[in-house]
């Protein structure tokens, strides 16, 4: 059951953000991007081919399928230079038509920091529960994914939102690692993209069900051949300068950041003869990395509404998820929140990208990460709580 009230946009959005496209202002109207019409006949949001997580492990086939797959990267995972040159476009004055592209994809995702008004109102008389990605949110992206450090300014304030919302960290990282990270006793957490969750018995006052802490482990089945896997692909990529193999435990993650993009290809091509032996596991692009996971019916949108459950919110409509990510895979979370109508998505970015998120919001370089726009978004959702919680 879902709950018309919690979605800001009215059925007629159409029509208003066509009109709005054509105003002088640029001003957004509604947080919610244009849908297009799907196959199946209602509305329904589709990435184009480029973005497909999916690709085929099989043989080459001709240079189709590897053209796909290296326009898949670059989309995914765009390079030093397109990311500088989108940076400069957007601080500086950019040509009409860099302009234009910006301020049109602003109308369909506006940022969140210009929407007070629209969350102050999809929040009143409703429980916010906070879902948070790790990498490229609550830390800067580094080049050594080790070094992945949230700042103390960030953590207080994650500490301070938990306070009032049940708060979970949904990543791709290792569970563990993502909480030596955060060192947050009294949050959730999701690693492995959702295919390892804790929910802590302890530490929230948010939990509606009784009971002991509940560990959910989807693809445990899968452990001895995703080691395995890491063993061979830790071998098969040491001959590429700066690639990286990290064992997410119920995933692995090969970190092309420092690869030179003319090696971008070859790296593709070695993991993929790795995997032609693994049936059972899929490769997904991310951002500067190559995703290795179980095919299974679990990612980042299904432990959303897992942890939505085990908080007693399964089909509640006093319920409002927030879910913030920067990557790939958070898109599977944005989905389930366009499909439920139900919940605000927001991404996190420095450029112009297809997104079944609602709003968007700027990612800051590493040197100011503690002054990030996400903080200063936090203390939104917090007031806003001040604000709402007696009416």
């Amino acid at each position: 059951m879902t709950n018309q009230q919690n979605v800001v946009v009215p059925e007629a959005r159409e029509i208003a953000v066509a009109a709005a496209e054509t105003a002088d202002s640029p001003t957004p109207v509604f947080p919610y991007p244009l849908l297009s019409k799907g196959g199946g006949g209602g509305d329904e949001f589709s990435l184009p081919d480029k973005c497909l997580p999916r690709l085929e492990l099989g043989g080459n086939g001709g240079s189709g399928r590897i053209n796909v797959w290296l326009e898949t990267m670059k989309a995914s995972s765009p390079t030093r230079a397109k990311e500088a040159t989108a940076a400069a476009a957007i601080s500086s004055t950019p040509c009409i038509a860099d302009q234009n592209e910006h301020l049109s994809w602003m109308m369909r995702h506006p940022s969140a920091l210009s929407m007070f008004d629209e969350i102050t109102s999809a929040s009143t008389g409703k429980q916010i529960v906070m879902f948070l990605d790790y990498d490229g949110t609550l830390s800067p992206i580094v080049n050594d994914p080790e070094r992945a450090f949230m700042s103390d300014a960030m953590r207080g304030v994650v500490r301070e939102v938990a306070r009032y919302f049940p708060t979970a960290i949904v990543s791709g990282r290792c569970r563990d690692k993502v909480y030596s990270f955060v060192r947050l006793a009294e949050l959730y957490y999701a690693g492995s993209h959702g295919m390892d969750i804790k929910v802590p018995a302890k530490g929230s006052s948010f939990k509606k069900i009784s009971g002991k802490a509940v560990l959910f482990q989807p693809a445990s089945k899968f452990l001895p051949m995703i080691d395995k896997v890491y063993k061979t692909l830790l071998e098969a990529t040491k001959s590429t300068p700066g690639a990286k193999v990290e064992n997410n435990k119920f995933c692995v993650s090969v970190h092309f950041r420092c690869v030179d993009d003319n090696r971008w290809l070859a790296l593709a091509d070695r993991v993929k003869s790795v995997l032609k032996e693994y049936p059972k596991l899929r490769l997904t692009p991310g951002r500067k990395v190559l995703e290795i996971r179980p095919i299974i019916k679990w990612d980042k949108g299904r432990a959303m509404e897992f942890l939505l459950e085990s908080l007693g919110f399964a089909d509640c409509n006093e319920v409002l998820p927030v879910y913030i990510g920067d990557d790939l895979s958070d898109e599977d979370a944005f989905k389930v929140l366009r499909n439920r109508r139900q919940g605000l998505g927001i991404l996190v970015s420095k450029v112009p990208k297809e997104t079944s998120a609602f709003y968007s919001l700027r990612e800051p370089s590493e040197a100011s990460f503690c002054l990030s726009p996400f903080l200063v978004l936090l203390d939104i959702f917090v007031y806003a709580h001040y604000i709402t919680r007696d009416t």
